[in-house]
């Protein structure tokens, strides 16, 4: 069985794909209580599709690791 940090490896390389071909990219925070929290980087930052970022962010993310309940995005502040 793969581990769980292989299969959220995978997953980010997946979502990177999209997030870089935008100029954007994506840093893992944390893990707590089964919710994933991350930073976006880059233009997806100041995106105005923030909200249809994270959903698919979050379906990738799931279909790697079903255990995560939710995708958080931190920001800097």
């Amino acid at each position: 069985m793969q581990a769980v940090s292989d299969r959220l490896k995978e997953a980010l390389e997946r979502v990177r794909k999209h997030l870089q071909a935008d100029q954007g990219d994506i840093e893992v925070v944390d893990i707590k209580d089964d919710v994933l929290y991350i930073k976006l980087l880059g233009s997806c930052k100041q995106c105005a599709l923030v909200d249809m970022t994270q959903f698919g962010i979050k379906e990738i993310i799931r279909a790697y690791l079903p255990t995560i309940k939710d995708v958080v995005i931190v920001s800097d502040d």
